[in-house]
């Protein structure tokens, strides 16, 4: 897909027309609410002109991944399919295959310069024996470069039936959905969630749920208690126990530890845990993994990563998620939430003790509404990226984009005179993040949190990776 950021005196037919585009995709694809008032610094995802087909009687999606020389996972994320037998005939599919029909003074230079491919991969691609041999009319399939394939986790704190709705709407990218979370008692035991409606939608969506616990609450830091189950090993036993029932009664396939803000003299406990997790639920067939603090050196400061040992989590775990986000902290100064040059910090050390194929990235989905200038104890807005957008479009104010944190931003005023600061993502700081992947070597991306629509993002994703279904 291609980045198209709206300037001056540009109109969404306008934009259609530069790129051979309907405006009803252009439309759907970034999830557009007004179309007709597009402001400046908007980006739009332009999809790519893939191939329409309708579905026949007989079909099946193998037959259609053999005939138009694509993958069956590609098709599915594309067309937001989960099972594979759900088609029927009249369906309309898109299938991520480019034909390209050659017009008068075509060359195959001109057609791989506008598809950003090479002529070989074109003459290979179409069994060309001659580059001058093209004719108008002719059909012509252009060469995709092969997608990474990726693993994608969603943490969700929304439970019931909103939650399962949640996983539902974007199951075909996932790899992992986490409920969050199951917070411990110090007597060790959990606290009870209404996860079984999100782990039903899962198990029926080819997602698998992964169990979070944690220490803490949005009232409570949860250091004490972190330190009361840590330091007791009969209750390291007791909180393993009540985790591992809780799994097999409720189906889930791995579990994810969020102890944050562990005391640093805790550290050597909290390791300690980890071996005993491992040692416990390894020979029970399920997969462990922690959420960890966002660190640059093994020798940084503060409560939050202290006793936060990548090494060790590296070395024990089936993957870690760096949660790395909350640089624009709602309490704090507006600033971008994951600025990529802070991202790469915290990169540039992990990968120096924890494997690359353990490791994913953090990546938040909401956006903050700050009013400046920030006083202390004023609490930023939190909210999608809808609204983001609707705000920029309703004050008409431009939209900026920062090239060092790789972040959207503008800023208005409100009917009371009051001026906001707003920082959000869009599908260039979405792909920069995807480029991190990439660059890195990663396992995958890890979402926080499920339920803010970004259109842009998943339609990206899927456009970028190959989703891991396991």
């Amino acid at each position: 897909m291609k980045i198209h950021v709206v300037n001056k005196g540009d109109s969404l037919w306008k934009i259609s027309q530069q790129y051979g585009v309907s405006t009803n995709r252009i439309v759907r694809i970034n999830g557009l609410e007004n179309p007709e008032k597009l402001v400046i610094g908007l980006a739009l995802l332009i999809p790519e002109p893939y191939l329409q087909y309708r579905v026949q009687p007989g079909d099946t999606l193998g037959k259609i991944v053999t005939q138009f020389g694509t993958t069956l996972q590609e098709i599915m994320q594309t067309n937001r399919i989960t099972n594979p037998s759900n088609i029927y005939p009249g369906q309309r599919l898109t299938i991520p295959v480019i034909f390209h029909t050659v017009r008068e003074r075509d060359t195959l230079y001109d057609i791989a310069r506008r598809y950003g491919t090479t002529v070989q991969s074109i003459m290979q691609t179409n069994r060309i024996t001659d580059p001058i041999s093209i004719y108008p009319g002719q059909i012509v399939k252009i060469p995709q470069k092969p997608k990474p394939t990726i693993d994608v986790n969603g943490f969700t704190n929304v439970y019931g039936q909103r939650g399962a709705v949640q996983v539902r709407e974007v199951a075909y990218d996932l790899t992992y959905v986490s409920p969050f979370g199951y917070r411990m008692r110090q007597d060790g035991s959990l606290e009870v969630i209404d996860d079984n409606p999100t782990i039903q939608a899962a198990q029926s969506t080819g997602v698998v749920p992964m169990m979070c616990i944690t220490n803490f609450s949005a009232t409570e830091a949860g250091t004490r208690l972190a330190h009361t189950i840590l330091s007791d090993l009969s209750l390291v036993e007791k909180l393993l126990t009540n985790v591992i029932n809780t799994m097999k009664n409720k189906g889930y396939r791995g579990l994810n530890i969020d102890f944050e803000s562990v005391a640093p003299a805790d550290r050597d406990f909290y390791n300690r845990f980890l071996q005993r997790a491992v040692d416990r639920l390894r020979p029970e067939g399920y997969f462990v993994s922690s959420s960890l603090a966002p660190k640059t050196s093994a020798n940084q400061k503060g409560l939050l990563v202290e006793a936060h040992d990548y090494p060790v989590h590296g070395r024990l775990l089936d993957f870690v998620v760096l949660m790395t986000y909350e640089w624009g902290y709602r309490k704090g100064p507006p600033q971008a939430i994951s600025p990529i040059d802070q991202i790469k910090r915290v990169l540039d050390y992990a990968v120096t003790v924890i494997p690359t194929n353990k490791i994913f990235i953090g990546f938040q989905i909401y956006a903050r509404d700050w009013l400046v200038p920030h006083k202390e104890g004023q609490e930023a807005e939190t909210f999608d990226m809808q609204e983001a957008i609707r705000r920029a479009t309703q004050y008409n104010v431009e939209i900026k984009y920062d090239e060092t944190v790789q972040s959207p931003y503008y800023r208005y005023k409100d009917s009371q005179g009051r001026t906001h600061e707003v920082w959000f993502e869009d599908a260039r700081s979405a792909k920069a993040k995807f480029d991190l992947v990439k660059s890195y070597r990663a396992r995958g991306l890890s979402y926080w949190v499920l339920g803010y629509p970004f259109p842009q993002n998943w339609e990206l994703l899927g456009d970028t990776f190959i989703v891991r279904k396991l």
